[in-house]
């Protein structure tokens, strides 16, 4: 198995569990952010998927982390040192936080997890092309009197560029439920045959309003990055349900841009209502990439969020519900990275390996009469492209001693790949003390473990 080959199979392992983690602790971080404001609320639910996405591929141990950010508020060490520790121990290795699976196991969920892939990438390519193609035939459409006023003064409030060239265009597209805004150079609204004719004008406004405040916002743009980069890890339910947060949250923060555009929370909400039941009959098209007034499922909070008396949280408490959601943020991604379950490749490399019979099979031996009975050690030495690059940890060898005390073999267990070299060719070149059993000398069975750390 390649190093590439077992980072992704570590990237789904760990993304089994982070996910759910870092669900909860959004969960409680955004608790405490909608106190201060729905956008508050939308940017933890964002950083929630950024890190369901980037923490099970950080292979990073939490204290190599903390040494790094250490070493970047150190001055004038650029020539910093480095030393390496050797011990040995007896018996069977015994890994921690390193998971090896049978290769049939490996192999079928690759082939699993490749194909998940797949299907959601080809998933998200159709859909994309569905909507282009909806755009590139939408008929554009030329509003006039109180809905072209509505327009411009909407578009001017928002901040979103007037209706000219450049600016934010309206069209009639077929197959829609109801209006969308894609686009994401320039901002396109899409609306159904006949909706602006038979839509009241107020409600109308409503419409204008919210869907300039999701061009404005950029929102398609966004959406179908959040949606290619969360390929890796769509297959787990847990990421649709942080996407459905991230979409309520995206969608309450433009009814209160938009409510605030038409003067009027509760008129606001009304109108939602009313174009709510009038599109309550049948279900919008989730293949499609487009972002709609309705695009989230929890519309009750949405207007129950209009309806309540907004409170502004200022000052010392919105500091401490900062401080709050960044604590459970740090907390969350250093317990990730301290419970980082690694996958081991299958394969072993050997120095020196001699076969060994049923009847000269090695015994294992304690740890301390092994140490005991070392004759010359030659220390490892730290290699220089691995100082430079900050590479440290422990290189772990299991190895047979013989009966004339050599080192006749000698696999790789574990360890950074730019450190096993030197970890092995000093090891190879040590010399022991023959063990006697029943006053004869016998093959050893030992655990060398080598840790190169750097110098703090």
């Amino acid at each position: 198995m390649s190093a590439f080959e077992s980072w992704i199979l570590g990237y789904l392992v760990n993304s089994l569990w982070q996910v759910p983690v870092v669900f909860c602790a959004a969960w409680c971080a955004a608790r405490l952010a909608r106190q201060v404001s729905v956008a508050a609320e939308h940017r933890v639910w964002v950083g929630a998927l950024l890190l369901e996405i980037g923490l099970p591929g950080c292979s990073v141990g939490l204290n190599d982390l903390v040494r790094t950010v250490a070493d970047m508020f150190k001055w004038g060490t650029a020539g910093a040192g480095a030393s390496v520790r050797v011990s040995i121990g007896a018996g069977r290795v015994v890994e921690s936080g390193v998971l090896r699976f049978p290769t049939a196991a490996l192999i079928g969920a690759a082939v699993l997890y490749g194909g998940t892939l797949l299907y959601f990438a080809g998933r998200l390519g159709w859909g994309l092309w569905r909507t282009v193609r909806m755009q590139r035939h939408a008929v554009p459409l030329v509003l006039t009197g109180t809905a072209a006023r509505s327009w411009e003064r909407y578009a001017d409030l928002l901040g979103v560029r007037g209706a000219g060239t450049s600016g934010p265009r309206i069209a009639v597209a077929e197959g829609l439920r109801g209006p969308v805004a894609v686009g994401v150079r320039r901002g396109v609204m899409l609306v159904p045959p006949g909706f602006v004719a038979e839509v009241e004008d107020f409600d109308l406004e409503a419409v204008l309003a919210h869907e300039l405040a999701h061009i404005q916002r950029r929102d398609f743009a966004k959406n179908l990055l959040y949606e290619l980069m969360s390929l890796p890890v769509m297959f787990h339910p847990v990421v649709w349900l942080t996407r459905a947060r991230v979409a309520e949250s995206r969608e309450m923060i433009c009814d209160a841009m938009a409510a605030d555009a038409v003067a009027g929370r509760e008129r606001y909400a009304r109108s939602l209502l009313r174009l709510a039941a009038r599109l309550a009959s049948g279900t919008p098209d989730r293949t499609l990439h487009a972002i709609g007034i309705f695009d989230a499922n929890l519309f009750e909070r949405r207007v129950m969020k209009l309806t309540m008396k907004k409170v502004e949280v200022r000052g010392v408490r919105r500091l401490a519900v900062a401080a709050a959601c960044v604590a459970v943020g740090l907390g969350t991604c250093a317990s990730a990275l301290a419970l980082r379950m690694e996958v081991a490749a299958p394969v072993a490399q050997a120095v020196n390996s001699k076969p060994h019979t049923a009847g000269d099979a090695p015994v294992h031996v304690s740890g301390a009469v092994m140490a005991g009975n070392v004759l010359t050690r030659v220390t490892p030495v730290y290699p220089k492209a691995a100082k430079e690059a900050k590479i440290q940890g422990a290189v772990v060898l299991k190895g047979v001693i013989g009966k004339e005390g050599l080192v006749e073999q000698l696999n790789v267990v574990s360890g950074p790949s730019e450190l096993v070299n030197s970890a092995i060719e000093s090891v190879k070149q040590w010399t022991y003390k023959p063990y006697l059993l029943n006053g004869n000398p016998v093959a050893v069975e030992t655990t060398v473990t080598v840790h190169y750390m750097l110098d703090k």
